[in-house]
């Protein structure tokens, strides 16, 4: 290695800059993003230092570590400094990131909310570039006792098979569900085919005595309950 390429290793960075002992001696949670990123890949460029870097890879990702993690390998080894193994770094710590987010949704069993529902689906779909429809069945104690992947694609490429929702709900002793599906366009209002596809399932479930609790739509970042907006 040179010595202009070990000027901008960490090792070599003043010690208010370097973000291994920042962690060690200040805690993880003073970090940066682009720190944290930093202290991953090791080191930066012939001309820019690691951290400098991930600030600017975070930049032309909107500085949100979700758009971040949708970049494939191949897109991070676009910045000048990302080779291949640092770009698999990367990908591996925002996916494992991602699984821990939903192992520890899997704690929270019982829905009490909308924001409840919301926490247990985001982190499956909610960055998805696809639509997909989920239902949650629910005993009466309210507890998520499966959840049912109906179908991918838009409602109006995709049917949903409300027989199917009904036949699992039975299967499972389910007394009520929640339907959930993702808007990947971040636009939360319902379109007319979510209203006629609600207000279809809530019907035949009458008929069966299983309650349709709420209608979830979810983005990235927000919800729209059709329960809480008073529309189911």
């Amino acid at each position: 290695m040179s010595n202009e390429n070990k000027h901008f290793s960490i090792k070599n960075w003043s010690e208010d800059d370097q973000p291994r002992e920042k962690l060690l001696y200040k805690g993880k949670n003073v970090l940066s993003d682009a720190e944290l990123i930093a202290i991953l890949i090791g080191s930066g460029s012939r001309n820019e230092s690691a951290v400098d870097l991930c600030k600017r890879i975070l930049q032309q990702n909107n500085n949100q570590l979700h758009q971040l993690q949708k970049q494939t390998i191949q897109q991070l080894m676009q910045f000048k400094g990302i080779g291949e193994a640092k770009a698999i770094t990367i990908v591996a710590a925002l996916e494992l990131a991602k699984r821990l987010q939903l192992s520890e949704t899997k704690e929270l069993t019982k829905i009490n909310s909308s924001a409840d529902a919301c926490k247990l689906m985001q982190p499956l779909i909610g960055d998805l570039p696809h639509e997909e429809f989920w239902v949650l069945l629910l005993n009466n104690s309210n507890k998520v006792v499966y959840k049912l992947q109906l179908s991918k694609g838009g409602l109006t490429q995709t049917i949903v098979d409300i027989r199917l929702i009904y036949k699992t709900a039975l299967e499972h002793l389910a007394t009520a569900i929640i339907l959930v599906h993702n808007h990947p366009s971040g636009q939360l209002n319902p379109s007319q085919a979510d209203n006629d596809i609600t207000q279809k399932i809530k019907k035949a479930g009458n008929t069966l005595d299983i309650k349709l609790l709420d209608h979830l739509i979810i983005t990235q970042k927000d919800y729209f309950s059709f329960a809480d907006e008073g529309i189911l």
